[in-house]
């Protein structure tokens, strides 16, 4: 049961709090539309003069843990709170315009009592703008300590589950409260928003649902997400039972942010394989095409506050404490390790790979000290017990093995040290090692880079000048997200002893003159790309990700984790039967054009031949007088013939048009006659050494083209050798009077000038110059294919003169298109015609046959 709190926090708070008007935002759309903006100037009133606005828009940050320092006086009772500088939460804010307010929104590390939370709530938010999530317990564990970090934490860092204990594997209802805890999460940041142009920011992998309960309150909200850890490769990710709904949700948002790229291609690939969408880059910036929307991808890495560093590095204990540390080790090299306490950091396989250089370097003992500062465990887990245990052995066995009573050559720091001693070693060692297996970041090593450029104080302790080059080496593990911006570090393989070796004696060996360019290099990237510069790039993306938005139509369909918000042009909309049949009732003269495959008979189909329904609908269009029926499709003449063999009037339209025939009773026609063929001669080769290169897929002979298909290939493997195939294909059939087109997971090879938008202005030049009067065009379709039929029944109005024709161009499926209407899928098709039959009149079959197919031999002869 969720707990008690306010339903509005911005009600809660007193008048002084906000000095400027709220202006509310439409939370929820009953029925499909357009979301229009809310008319601020309406609701003003004539006290609203003077109440000029401090802050122009909000920045609300989501994230699991709020920014904040917790105490309670036992004695008093009173709690305190205090914003955490060293986070990054709090430090992004320097990114952001002055005249925007920041508001925390996120649940405290410390549990309150339910008596205490509204007064906790209103003295956050007065003093601290924090909203925070009073989760109940028993949901914070199930939530965060279980799924987050034993299930979602483990995968994002490719951990698959081993053991199949009751532990391991995933439970279902787990899930259900990490969609409770984002639901409270996202009704918090509702209750924040305070106007369009509010942005709300979420972090990491805690919060990936937010998005979708957002979405579906505030379909025009600008809404980011940050993934601070790795994102897994497709492989690793497909194993998760919820993947879908984890996607789709993250989708919802306008931005998606990466620390990396391989994190950001593993996102796509996910997207890709998973749902079937297709991305692009435009002027640099990545987007995937998700039911007409643009969900733009941000690859930077987060950065640190430089300042934060340099006025610690500042302090009087600071400096002391690096004077410390340096006497303390006078003589010998020391090497700096920082890491958390989690089976990831790869602490054990950083002490075996200084144990192989002693080893093997006699030399170095007694002259090189690894300290290693543990961090607390985020987690309670069984493996992390383990891991410690591992360090602290591993380490203890080195230190009996080359250790004596004045030297011992691992230091190990399992406890917490203030953030100042923490500095003071960054400043006083010689070289820093982060060797995780897997990590999101890792923002250590440009805190070491900043700490070693010291300060004018530090050098006059250490007897140096000012303008002395200072310097820093880096040993970073391949896999740590901060790894490629480092370009001077010692890249290792954490899990190789003896390429971490390796890398430690080289750093021992380094002259000054290359430790300067090393630390030089690194301290300028650092420097530029700091937690500001970071923040102030992600704003921009986002701003300039939702400015696209606003001018679209928005609509609202599935329901759950399912839902999303359909954003098309303002002219495209869904066609209603009703709509559909008024138009159909008055029309006299009509011509309707149907794709196949994906229109009448869905894509997934085993089954691609018609219905006995579908045939008594097609049958029911054709015997009305008023109707002219094609089928225009890719598929061959024979295949199609034997289909509709029972359709007596049904023209067909064969291989995109090459072939036409107006009805059963007459002749197929050809649109291209005298063309020679020995181009196949040409193509056929190359296709067919591809489709034994690229396992799954296979050659279609048409009459008039060549197909290759790839559907049943490995997606990305698929993809890569289209693109190598249709560029072979180009250079070699130059000259050659055929047209090389890659549609939906097809490469085909067709006759130049052949393609559905001219065989449908052909047939409609031909009934308009025999006389008709056309005042319904109507035409069907789902793919790349059929926008060329759109585009030609468009531009028919003005051959069917005095009267314009009405017309009907419908896309199967929302989505970018030359259409002016939709419909869901196959089975609404089918159920726009069969309504529109009902209410066509059934007319001798035989003597309509006969009649069109005189009129069409005469206007051909």
């Amino acid at each position: 049961m969720v707990l008690k709190s306010y339903t509005n926090l911005l009600d809660m708070c007193c008048e002084d709090v906000f000095q400027q008007p709220l202006r509310s935002l439409p939370r929820v759309v009953t029925s499909p539309g357009i979301i229009s903006d809310p008319d601020w100037e309406s609701s003003n009133d004539g006290n609203s003069v003077g109440s000029t606005p401090i802050f122009s828009k909000r920045k609300i940050i989501v994230a699991n843990f709020l920014p904040m320092i917790c105490a309670k006086n036992e004695a008093t009772g009173e709690w305190s709170f205090a914003m955490d500088d060293n986070q990054l939460l709090v430090q992004l804010k320097d990114g952001f315009p002055i005249d925007n307010e920041v508001i925390y929104v996120g649940s405290l590390n410390v549990q309150v009592d339910p008596s205490e939370q509204d007064r906790v709530s209103q003295k956050l938010f007065k003093e601290h703008r924090c909203i925070p999530t009073f989760l109940p317990a028993d949901l914070q564990q199930q939530f965060y300590h279980i799924f987050c970090k034993q299930h979602l934490w483990p995968l994002f860092h490719y951990m698959l589950p081993v053991c199949h204990d009751k532990g391991e594997l995933f439970d279902r209802s787990l899930f259900q409260a990490y969609v409770r805890a984002n639901k409270i999460f996202a009704d918090k940041v509702v209750e924040a928003v305070n106007s369009d142009d509010d942005c709300v920011w979420v972090h990491d992998y805690h919060l990936m649902l937010i998005p979708t309960f957002l979405r579906k309150k505030l379909h025009r909200i600008k809404v980011g997400f940050f993934l601070h850890s790795p994102f897994p490769s497709s492989e690793i990710y497909r194993t998760l039972p919820v993947r879908d709904e984890i996607l789709k949700s993250l989708l919802n948002a306008d931005l998606i942010g990466f620390q990396t790229f391989d994190y950001a291609r593993h996102f796509l690939s996910c997207c890709s394989r998973l749902l079937g969408l297709n991305y692009e880059s435009k002027r640099g910036h990545i987007g995937i095409e998700y039911f007409g929307r643009t969900v733009s991808l941000k690859i930077l890495a987060a950065g640190v506050h430089v300042g934060r560093l340099e006025s610690t590095l500042k302090l009087p204990a600071t400096i002391n404490k690096v004077q410390e540390i340096e006497s303390r080790y006078s003589g010998k090299m020391v090497i700096l390790g920082v890491d958390d306490m989690d089976i990831f950091k790869g602490i054990s396989l950083k002490l075996l790979g200084l144990e192989l250089l002693l080893e093997r370097t006699p030399k170095l003992r007694g002259k090189v000290v690894l300290v290693q500062i543990v961090n607390p465990a985020r987690s309670i887990r069984k493996d992390v017990e383990e891991a410690k245990y591992e360090a602290v052995s591993v380490a203890q066995r080195i230190n009996d093995k080359y250790g004596s009573a004045n030297y011992k050559p691992v230091v190990l720091i399992d406890y917490s040290i203030p953030f100042y001693e923490k500095i003071a070693f960054y400043a006083a060692s010689d070289c820093c090692i982060v060797n995780a297996v897997r990590d999101g970041m890792n923002l250590i090593p440009y805190e070491y880079t900043v700490c070693r450029q010291g300060n004018e104080e530090i050098d006059k302790l250490r007897g140096v000048n000012k303008s002395s080059s200072h310097t820093s080496t880096l040993i970073v593990s391949e896999f740590v997200g901060c790894s490629p911006s480092l370009s001077g570090a010692f890249r290792v393989n954490p899990w190789s002893m003896e390429d971490v070796a390796d890398a430690l004696y080289s750093a021992t060996d380094l002259t000054q003159y290359e430790k300067n360019l090393r630390h030089e290099k690194h301290y300028r990237y650092v420097r530029s790309h700091d937690v500001a510069y970071w923040a102030r790039s992600f704003d921009q993306d986002l701003e300039r990700a939702c400015r696209e938005q606003y001018s679209q139509r928005c609509w609202t369909t599935g329901f759950g984790l399912n839902f999303r918000v359909i954003a098309l042009s303002p002219g495209f909309r869904r066609l209603s039967l009703e709509h559909l049949t008024s138009s159909y009732k008055k029309a006299n003269r009509r011509m309707i054009f149907l794709d196949y495959d994906g229109t009448l008979v869905p894509q997934t189909s085993h089954n691609k031949s018609p219905s006995a329904e579908l045939i008594s609908i097609l049958n029911s269009l054709c015997n009305d007088m008023k109707n002219t029926v094609f089928i225009v499709s890719g598929r061959g003449r024979d295949s199609l013939s034997e289909w509709f063999v029972s359709c007596e009037n049904l023209g067909i339209a064969a291989e995109h048009g090459y072939f036409i025939r107006w009805n059963k009773a007459a002749e197929w026609e050809t649109s291209l006659s005298g063309l020679h063929s020995e181009w196949k001669l040409i193509a056929e080769p190359i296709m067919h050494l591809y489709m034994e290169t690229t396992d799954g897929s296979f050659i279609e002979q048409k009459e008039s083209a060549l197909v290759w298909h790839y559907q049943n290939t490995d997606h990305d493997f698929g993809l890569c050798q289209a693109k190598e195939l249709v560029g072979h294909l180009e250079r070699v059939l130059s000259n050659e009077p055929v047209v090389v087109r890659r549609g939906h997971q097809i490469v085909e090879v067709k006759p130049q000038g052949v393609n559905k938008g001219i065989s449908v202005d052909k047939i409609i030049r031909t009934l308009v110059s025999k006389g008709d009067v056309l005042d319904l065009l109507m035409c069907i379709g789902n793919d790349r294919s059929d926008e060329d039929m759109f585009e030609s029944i468009n531009k028919a109005t003005s051959l069917s003169e005095p009267a314009i024709p009405e017309v009907f161009a419908c896309s199967v499926g929302p989505k970018a298109s030359k259409a002016n209407y939709y419909v869901d899928g196959c089975s609404e098709v089918i159920r726009l015609l069969k309504g529109v039959t009902d209410i066509s009149p059934q007319k001798d079959t035989v003597s309509h046959s006969h009649a069109v197919f005189k009129d069409t031999l005469e206007v051909v002869s």
